[in-house]
C-alpha cells in the first residue's frame, strides 16, 4: 500500500501502523475525531519518512459525510491503493445492558459507521480493479460472552459484513483483510488487569502489514488467538451459557 487512508488514526494501533508505513515512504491520508492528536500523529508520520502527510479531523459517526471524505482523501493523494479502518469504541457492557442508546453507540460506531466506509472505499476500489481493505475487527467477535457481548455482537457482524464484501469483491482483485487482535494494551483497555495474552500496539501493527502485504484473508493478531478461539467456539452451547466469560 503506497496511497493509504487510515481511518482513526489517533487510535493507539493506527499510530502503530503510521510509523511504519511512513517509514516505508507511502503516502497517508490521516483521519480522526481529535484534531490535536491527529496533528501531533502527522506530524510524526513526516518525520518518520511518509511521501506526503494529510490530515482531516471528522467524527466518523456521520455517515452522510463518508463519500465526501473518500473523494477528499483520494484527491489528495492522486489516487489510494489501500485503506485502514481502525476507529472504534469499547463501550462498557454493564451500561449497555441498562441503556439501549449507550448500546447503539457501541454497534453504530463499530459496525455501522465501518460498513458504511467500506461500502463506498469497497465502490471505488471495484471500479479500479485494484486496493486493499484492511479493518480491524476482534477476537470478541468469534462468540457471544456475557461480559461484552454488545461490542462482541458489533465486531462479529463487521467479521460478515467483510467476509461477503471479500467474496463480492475478489473478481475484481480487491483484497479484504479482517484482522482479528486479541487484548492491546491501549488507552482503550487501560481499565482492565493485564496479564501475558496482551499484545502491544507494535506487535498489531507489524501483523496488519504482514496481512496486507500478504492480501490474507481473515488474521488473528498474535496468532495464537486462532487456537485459543477455536476452542472457545467448539465448546456446546449447553456448556457455554453456564461459563462466566
Amino acid at each position: 500500500m503506497k496511497k493509504v487512508l487510515i481511518l482513526g488514526a489517533t487510535s493507539a494501533i493506527a499510530q502503530a501502523t503510521v510509523r511504519l508505513l511512513a517509514a516505508r515512504g507511502a503516502a497517508l491520508y490521516l483521519v480522526g475525531r481529535n484534531a490535536a492528536n491527529l496533528d501531533a500523529v502527522a506530524k510524526d508520520a513526516a518525520t518518520r519518512g511518509a511521501s506526503q502527510v494529510a490530515q482531516e479531523a471528522v467524527d466518523l459517526d456521520d455517515t452522510d459525510a463518508h463519500e465526501a471524505l473518500v473523494e477528499r482523501a483520494a484527491q489528495a493523494l492522486g489516487g489510494l491503493d489501500g485503506a485502514l479502518i481502525a476507529h472504534g469504541v469499547l463501550g462498557e457492557q454493564k451500561a449497555c445492558e441498562r441503556s439501549w442508546p449507550d448500546a447503539q453507540k457501541v454497534l453504530h460506531t463499530n459496525f455501522l459507521s465501518a460498513a458504511s466506509l467500506l461500502t463506498v472505499l469497497g465502490n471505488r476500489f471495484e471500479a479500479q480493479k485494484a486496493g486493499t481493505l484492511v479493518v480491524l475487527s476482534s477476537v470478541a467477535g468469534d462468540r457471544g460472552r456475557q461480559s461484552n457481548y454488545v461490542y462482541g455482537a458489533s465486531k462479529g457482524a463487521l467479521t460478515v459484513f467483510l467476509q461477503g464484501l471479500r467474496n463480492r469483491l475478489a473478481p475484481a482483485g480487491v483484497a479484504v483483510v479482517t484482522v482479528k487482535p486479541g487484548f492491546v494494551d491501549t488507552p482503550m483497555t487501560a481499565h482492565v488487569a493485564k496479564n501475558k495474552l496482551f499484545a502491544s500496539p507494535g506487535q498489531v501493527a507489524r501483523g496488519i502489514l504482514r496481512a496486507a502485504d500478504g492480501r490474507k484473508n481473515e488474521v488473528y493478531v498474535p496468532g495464537f488467538w486462532a487456537l485459543i478461539m477455536l476452542v472457545i467456539r467448539t465448546i456446546p452451547e449447553g456448556v457455554f451459557k453456564r461459563m462466566k466469560l
